[in-house]
């Protein structure tokens, strides 16, 4: 017997997002580190370490929300044939990708993330090593920022650029930051908002 309820999706939204949420910070507080600690036995700049970081998540999560469009494509091609409810075809779909998130091919989008990295002029690497070294940091975020499309709304996180305004509302600014300035020298971590609230905050350097 079919009732009409709303989906699974939908009624796991509330969990899945605190989950989701939560497992952004360990991102943050586990595998931004480590990568940090790899990054630094080939490069001594510590800038340019965290700019790498700062640059994969927001590529990372780039990737993520194309993949995720191209696949919403395909499974709403796919089940429209047969759809007849009683959930709406857009529901159907969601429940589907949530139920089949394992078929996200996230190395897909890891390759993607290293090939825009290659080619980004504010970072760069020793020749004799490739951002493949931080992979396990890329394919985390590319799942964390994948899952979060299913959600309603879906978590994005802040554009950010040098030389913008200070925001307290959506950053820390990091130990070493000039504390008196009013400008972002670079960014440390992405901000995760829910529309345009903030609902973790990042890390930016401020410097004079």
């Amino acid at each position: 017997l079919r009732s009409c309820s709303p989906g699974r999706a939908r009624r796991t939204n509330a969990s899945r997002r605190a989950c989701l949420v939560a497992r952004f910070g360990d991102i943050y507080a586990q595998e931004r580190l480590d990568a940090e600690t790899l990054l630094r036995t080939y490069i001594s700049d510590m800038e340019m370490v965290q700019r790498i970081i700062y640059i994969a998540a927001v590529e990372s999560f780039h990737a993520a929300k194309m993949a995720y469009r191209q696949f919403k494509i395909r499974v709403r091609d796919t089940l429209s044939l047969g759809h007849s409810g009683p959930e709406s075809l857009e529901d159907t779909v969601l429940d589907y990708i949530v139920r089949h998130e394992d078929l996200y091919d996230v190395q897909a989008s890891v390759n993607e993330v290293i090939r825009s990295m290659n080619i980004n002029p504010k970072i760069s690497f020793p020749p004799e090593i490739d951002f493949i070294v931080i992979s396990t940091l890329i394919r985390e975020l590319c799942r964390v920022a994948f899952s979060m499309q299913t959600l309603i709304p879906p978590l994005d996180i802040a554009f950010g650029t040098d030389g913008e305004l200070f925001s307290e509302t959506k950053y820390h600014r990091s130990f070493d930051s000039d504390f008196t300035a009013a400008l972002v020298a670079y960014h440390v971590w992405p901000a995760l908002m829910e529309n345009d609230v903030v609902i973790v905050k990042g890390e930016a350097v401020t410097k004079r």
